[in-house]
């Protein structure tokens, strides 16, 4: 399976989202490419690890990857504009943790690992059994205080770093150039029409 069937494949597993007018434009305002963008939200460190994660979830292959999207500002912006107080104080929570361990298991700063060092952490986190996957997604669905006490770092960590598959996910299959170039678009839809064969798109799942 190519990287194109793959996304079609994956945006039509996570639905047909509607932006709201406020991310569309958190999504506009994440088109400038610059490496030394200044975070509002991450600290220098998180900026690093997102930065790194996103590449590892969607690398540029014959598509463009994550970070050719911007998908580390769109993060950012999300997280400073849209999310809860809470939802802030998981984030960080979780960031601070994972970056603990990070130099723990690496003994290195966080600021000098490598694309190739996130991707060993990742997989010592996600290479489990299927039970122990369905597992971490169960706890994932309750409120930290329902975790017992010894699991609540472990919650943390994972809570951190499935928001950023998620939000790379969203972010990528919304934003301009995926939305118009690689998925189904139509600037001005007509009448609704369900069931459609995505025969009809050319075998693309649509963006709008």
């Amino acid at each position: 399976m190519n990287r194109r069937t793959a996304l079609k494949n994956l945006t039509a597993s996570i639905g047909y989202t509607i932006a709201t007018p406020t991310i569309l434009s958190i999504l506009s305002s994440c088109n400038n490419n610059n490496p030394t963008w200044k975070p509002l939200f991450l600290s220098e460190d998180e900026k690093h690890i997102v930065t790194n994660l996103a590449d590892i979830i969607l690398p540029k292959t014959e598509l463009p990857g994550a970070l050719d999207v911007n998908i580390p500002q769109f993060i950012d912006l999300m997280y400073h504009d849209i999310e809860t107080t809470e939802n802030k104080n998981i984030f960080k929570k979780g960031a601070s943790l994972f970056t603990e361990k990070a130099i723990l298991n690496s003994k290195k700063p966080i600021s000098e690992l490598s694309k190739k060092d996130f991707s060993i952490l990742l997989n010592s986190y996600f290479n489990v059994s299927e039970e122990d996957s369905k597992n971490i997604i169960n706890q994932l669905k309750n409120h930290v205080k329902n975790i017992p006490q010894t699991k609540q770092d472990t919650y943390y960590i994972y809570k951190f770093l499935y928001t950023v598959r998620e939000y790379t996910i969203f972010g990528y299959c919304t934003s301009e150039q995926i939305g118009e170039n690689v998925l189904a678009y139509d600037p001005v839809p007509g009448i609704q029409l369900g069931c459609i064969s995505t025969e009809e798109t050319n075998g693309k799942a649509w963006s709008l």
